[in-house]
């Protein structure tokens, strides 16, 4: 059965935490990885600061090939990362053990990781590797993801619950009923990571129902 692992680690254990030296304020938000020949290339959202030049409010961290910027929203900014897979660290962690990143934010506190594997052997993999390369991290939940009324498609736990929340308590309703901040609060979670959980979970339900492959 599916497994998923949510961990945290210090802001600098990851790469991209190096924009938090310049940006304190800023949440970086890993979007999607894409294995590329010879490297790892993520894209990633940056929120929270006003920035002329975002591209430079990122220093030189070993491995590193390349960080530029995409396209920008507003105060959002869509950015990819280019490193060599021979760089020892969480990613080369999670390629190796060959799990999914289902959601990573990173802010100057540190980095919230929700991955998926296939089974326990998987997770196993994941933090024999961590331990053998001095990777911090900290394990603070491993669970199962539960289908959805039988269908093929899986939230998980904290998706589900978010959905949920947002839904009972009117913020789908038009006009809404309650504002994220609210239901945020209610969880006890940022709005940021509520609203990172409630993209992810409708990006799942509608890839489950309206998108044909």
């Amino acid at each position: 059965m599916a497994t998923v692992l949510e961990f945290t680690s210090p802001a600098e254990a990851f790469p991209l935490g190096t924009i938090f030296e310049n940006l304190p304020g800023a949440t970086v938000e890993l979007e999607r990885l894409v294995p590329h020949d010879a490297l790892i290339v993520p894209y990633f959202w940056v929120r929270g600061e006003e920035m002329t030049d975002i591209e430079a409010a990122f220093e030189s961290h070993a491995g590193v090939r390349e960080v530029g910027l995409v396209d920008s929203l507003e105060d959002e900014y869509l950015m990819r990362a280019a490193w060599d897979r021979e760089y020892v660290g969480i990613l080369s962690a999670l390629s190796e053990a060959r799990l999914v990143v289902l959601s990573a934010t990173g802010t100057s506190e540190g980095w919230t990781f929700e991955v998926r594997g296939e089974g326990h052997e998987e997770i196993g993999e994941f933090r024999s590797y961590c331990q053998e390369h001095d990777i911090p991290i900290h394990i603070t939940a491993v669970h199962a993801l539960l289908p959805i009324q039988g269908e093929g498609y899986e939230l998980t736990d904290k998706q589900r619950e978010a959905l949920v929340a947002a839904y009972e308590r009117g913020y789908f309703d038009s006009p809404r009923a309650t504002s994220l901040e609210a239901v945020a609060d209610a969880l006890g979670i940022t709005q940021q990571s509520l609203s990172s959980r409630l993209r992810r979970g409708h990006r799942r339900l509608i890839a489950a129902t309206l998108v044909q492959e």
